[in-house]
């Protein structure tokens, strides 16, 4: 479901934000006592590392998203019935202090952010939050996968961006040659590690082919759906140039320079062509998409 457009300033949802957050105090001074030590240890378990340094973008982005909408949202607010606010609230209230006490980060994490979704069902009912239902997902994204997700998921891909590097490179006649995810490149050796191809950079990349989609087509829904099919194999793409450039950076540079700062310039590069490629695949398929609807208009 597409969000509409909504016809209020940034600050006019600020100001109504603030006041919903005055009007009740101890809800709101409950919320800062969950948040802050929950996000204080994201911060620094997460966003301090390559995987999850996308974390305070992502959360910049969404919550100028939330900001943006809120109070064209709020017009719908409902109060909906108690017991099923106390039917989600509780059991995630008793896993967050589970979560909180065994200090895993990855659960805490979602269960801090399903908290606060339950709050703001309780505020305002589920009509508003279908208004809100992008920002609301997205903000998701803030947080690191399980690392049993990670695990289940990371050494298949891999090693299939491995060999299909290996492969590509060595039908250019490069001497290089390679087994699981270790890769040797003339007298030099590379390990793909979790930070060049894993699931922790598929979700930054898909984070930002989402926004790309949604700022620019939230008002065609059926389409923005259609392009959205494209960012997982966007994002794989982008981590094969990535790890295309840093066996290249090593076999004319050496060890030293692809692990340097060209290492985050190849990261940068990774970033850079996805938002490329999402682009050009949304030029290639609007045009398509535009004359498939207007052909199912003529024959209708």
């Amino acid at each position: 479901m597409a969000s509409s457009a909504v016809p209020y300033t940034n600050a006019a949802s600020r100001s109504s934000i603030i006041k919903w957050l005055l009007a009740n105090p101890l809800l709101a001074a409950g919320l800062a006592a969950m948040v802050i030590p929950t996000m204080h240890y994201v911060a620094t378990a997460s966003w301090s590392t390559e995987q999850g340094a996308h974390g305070p973008i992502v959360m910049a982005a969404g919550l100028w998203l939330l900001v943006r909408q809120w109070r064209g949202a709020m017009q719908y607010a409902a109060q909906p019935s108690l017991w099923r606010v106390a039917a989600l609230f509780t059991p995630l209230l008793i896993l967050y202090f589970f979560a909180r006490v065994t200090q895993i980060v990855e659960i805490e994490g979602y269960l801090m952010y399903g908290l606060l979704l339950t709050v703001l069902y309780a505020s305002v009912g589920s009509r508003p939050m279908q208004q809100l239902w992008f920002p609301l997902l997205f903000l998701m994204f803030v947080f690191p996968p399980p690392d049993t997700l990670v695990a289940a998921v990371t050494q298949p891909l891999k090693i299939a961006i491995s060999q299909g590097a290996i492969g590509l490179l060595y039908w250019l006649g490069y001497p290089i040659a390679g087994a699981g995810v270790t890769i040797q490149v003339g007298q030099y050796q590379l390990f793909v590690a979790e930070a060049c191809s894993g699931l922790n950079s598929l979700i930054s990349l898909s984070a930002i082919s989402l926004f790309y989609v949604y700022m620019r087509h939230q008002a065609n829904w059926r389409y923005a759906a259609l392009l959205m099919l494209a960012v997982i194999p966007v994002a794989i793409f982008a981590n094969f140039i990535r790890v295309m450039l840093l066996i290249l950076l090593t076999y004319y540079g050496g060890n030293e320079m692809a692990q340097g700062f060209l290492h985050q310039f190849a990261g940068i590069t990774m970033f850079m062509t996805a938002l490329l490629t999402m682009i050009g695949v949304d030029l290639l398929a609007e045009p398509l998409w535009t004359r498939h609807n207007a052909r199912k208009a003529a024959h209708a």
